[in-house]
């Protein structure tokens, strides 16, 4: 398979990275390597490589509970695999891996980060806890449950979160905005552990959070989270509910300049506070796929940070990545 050009995208000679994507079979949708691959060869950007973000994708059925996340790992493994024996080898699809792990069962999760490394077959980096909780439940849409509240705070999955630190891995941070005083904390603990804040920070401007403030209260949380220099921003996931934007509304796929529209202040702000060079970008793919296309998705980014250098530009899109999750 290779790649098809046949839609003309926003600077398709800047090289692409998607440090933020999942494969999965569930809720009646097949989103596997090969569906994957398609997306990349037919979005007309130069994709060069892609991480894989755990989403409890074919996790064990059986054994001890703590263990069954190390199945996840197996199939990315072998969905990698695929990959790199077929014509979109060079692509390095899947070349890493942010796993999942229960860091509340304190310092006994080494045993599982060490599973996951060995079922990954190298390509574990780090871990991603969904730690979202808020008094509201109707921001959670119900795919997992909520995260005990206060749970970054936990002298115990502080103990969990020290493993993370011994093996050099990465800390995939995804909570809602009002818990990120408490990541700033975590960060603060654990100065030289790299945090990776998922998905804009996960801002939240619906239901009581919809005041005339909601952009600037998330543009303050996400620059106090800035001044800890071991955290790094995900440009990711702005296509939730939650963040009121009304994107799940639309009954027509979004166009590329629509999405920027809405977009572009959120990933203008956090390249503000970060820097061009602790961005990263990641597409959710494909839970953004009742939204748009993928390469779609890619040319709203790109529009989204036009006012950046082109060395900012290729930071933000593949070298930040190939940095951070050591791809190279």
């Amino acid at each position: 398979m290779t790649a098809v050009n046949a839609r003309n995208a926003v600077e398709p000679s800047l090289s692409v990275i998607d440090s933020h994507h999942h494969l999965w079979i569930k809720k009646g949708q097949r989103y596997l390597m090969g569906e994957f691959e398609a997306d990349v060869a037919a979005c007309g950007h130069d994709v060069v490589a892609s991480i894989f973000a755990e989403c409890n994708a074919e996790y064990r059925s059986s054994g001890p509970p703590e263990m069954q996340p190390v199945g996840e790992a197996e199939f990315v493994r072998i969905e990698a695999d695929k990959s790199a024996a077929g014509p979109m080898a060079n692509k390095r699809l899947c070349t890493a891996f942010i796993g999942a792990a229960d860091l509340s069962i304190g310092a006994a999760v080494d045993e599982v980060l060490q599973a996951l490394d060995e079922a990954s077959a190298g390509r574990f980096r780090g871990i991603r806890c969904a730690v979202y909780w808020d008094p509201d439940l109707s921001l959670n849409l119900g795919l997992r449950p909520y995260a005990a509240k206060g749970v970054l705070l936990d002298k115990t999955f502080r103990q969990g979160f020290r493993k993370l630190a011994d093996r050099g891995l990465i800390y995939d941070a995804w909570q809602y905005e009002p818990q990120l005083p408490e990541l700033c904390n975590l960060a603060d603990a654990f100065p030289d552990t790299t945090i990776v804040v998922n998905h804009c920070g996960g801002p939240v401007g619906v239901n009581a959070y919809a005041t005339d403030d909601r952009f600037g209260r998330w543009r303050r949380a996400i620059s106090e989270v800035a001044q800890r220099p071991n955290t790094q921003m995900k440009l990711s996931g702005l296509a939730a509910k939650r963040i009121g934007l009304g994107l799940e509304n639309r009954t027509t796929p979004a166009t590329a300049t629509e999405l920027a529209a809405v977009w572009k202040p959120y990933v203008e702000a956090c390249i503000e506070a970060f820097g061009a060079e602790r961005c990263i970008w990641g597409s959710n793919y494909p839970v953004e796929a009742s939204l748009c296309d993928y390469g779609t998705l890619i040319d709203a980014y790109k529009i989204s940070a036009a006012a950046c250098s082109d060395a900012e530009k290729r930071a933000i899109f593949s070298g930040n990545a190939a940095r951070i999750y050591s791809l190279f």
